[in-house]
């Protein structure tokens, strides 16, 4: 089977997450026996594929099913070509209305409007993945009128490799000591950057966030602000190279988030044996229990208090981390691409 794995504005999104959940779709079926081509044009761009099609010789490349990543004028292409051609059509539902709120200025007004024309995307479909199953209940709300399947967007275990051997590096780049609390992404305020810092002037800890941020128009006050004016314990890196330095310096993950779809770096701070801090928000019901493999928390005095039960117990950080390990492990990417296989075999041989 020959699939297109599809992500518009690819060289623009490899910091993202949704970069991220591409890749890892990518590895997972390189266990697999799919071939995959990841553009759809002829010539690997749409001017290219201008050409071609000028010449009458098509603009597209062949495939047997289209999995598209994103939600732009190049994926609609390629939604309206495998309509004509009666290809099957795979859609990733990584944005939402709802989480697409609050990540940078403006996004907040945008994201009414923006839910209308995701109900129609989507709707495109012959099939919607999406990260979760909490994510299938937003989608069913617009109501995005195409079956949809949850799916994890996993963990990539191998990335992680080795990370343990960059500590002390890591540590001394960025002059952290004692228990590091930390966070790995962009710097958005969906993310709970506020929460992050407020909590960071209540306690002692070196607080770091590893990641990207935007301090030109695009970004948010609330960003602008708190970077421009971090709390003296709060080191923002910007983005770092290699990111398993952030998960070998950091101790304890504190992801305040206000809205996710699932999350990849918590994945990938549990596959490194890190304690986890989170909102209890309704995704993260689905995949992490309280106590066992993460604490959750609803306000800034939970925080404050999970922050200091982990500084105080090491053996509760130690637990917390090897369940966390285990949890990791069953978003493994073989099992993705196990799923992936059978999601594009099972619209092929039904159609919609």
């Amino acid at each position: 089977m020959r699939v297109l794995n599809y992500l518009e504005l690819e060289s623009r999104l490899d910091r993202s997450g949704i970069g991220t959940a591409a890749d890892q779709q990518r590895a997972a079926l390189r266990t697999t026996d799919v071939d995959v081509v990841t553009s759809p044009w002829k010539g690997d761009s749409p001017v290219a594929a201008a050409e071609y099609a000028l010449r009458g010789r098509g603009g597209f490349s062949a495939y047997d099913v289209a999995h598209c990543n994103l939600i732009g004028p190049g994926t609609v292409a390629v939604a309206r070509h495998a309509k004509r051609t009666g290809t099957p059509l795979v859609l990733h539902a990584h944005v939402t209305r709802e989480d697409f709120a609050e990540s940078f200025r403006g996004s907040t007004y945008v994201s009414r409007p923006l839910g209308r024309y995701l109900r129609w995307f989507y709707s495109q479909a012959d099939l919607v993945l999406c990260p979760s199953e909490y994510t299938k209940r937003v989608l069913e709300s617009y109501p995005v009128d195409a079956p949809i399947r949850p799916m994890t967007n996993g963990v990539d275990l191998d990335s992680l490799a080795g990370f343990e051997g960059l500590r002390d590096e890591y540590r001394t780049r960025f002059g952290l000591e004692g228990m590091v609390v930390f966070a790995v992404g962009n710097v958005f305020e969906r993310k709970g950057l506020s929460t992050f810092c407020e909590l960071a002037q209540e306690t002692d800890y070196d607080f770091a966030w590893f990641g990207p941020y935007d301090t030109g128009p695009h970004a948010s006050s609330v960003v602008r602000y708190w970077v421009q004016n971090p709390p003296e314990n709060v080191t923002f890196t910007g983005w770092v190279d290699d990111k398993r330095g952030a998960f070998a310096a950091g101790d304890v993950y504190l992801f305040p988030t206000k809205n996710e779809n699932q999350g990849i770096a918590v994945l990938e701070a549990m596959a490194c044996g890190k304690a986890c801090v989170l909102r209890d928000i309704p995704v993260f019901e689905e995949f992490y229990t309280d106590g066992e493999d993460c604490l959750k928390c609803d306000t800034h005095g939970e925080f404050r208090a999970a922050l200091r039960r982990l500084n105080e117990d090491p053996a509760l950080r130690r637990r917390l981390g090897e369940n966390a390990r285990e949890t990791a492990r069953e978003h493994s990417l073989d099992r993705v691409g196990e799923r992936l296989v059978e999601a594009y075999t099972d619209v092929r041989e039904s159609g919609r």
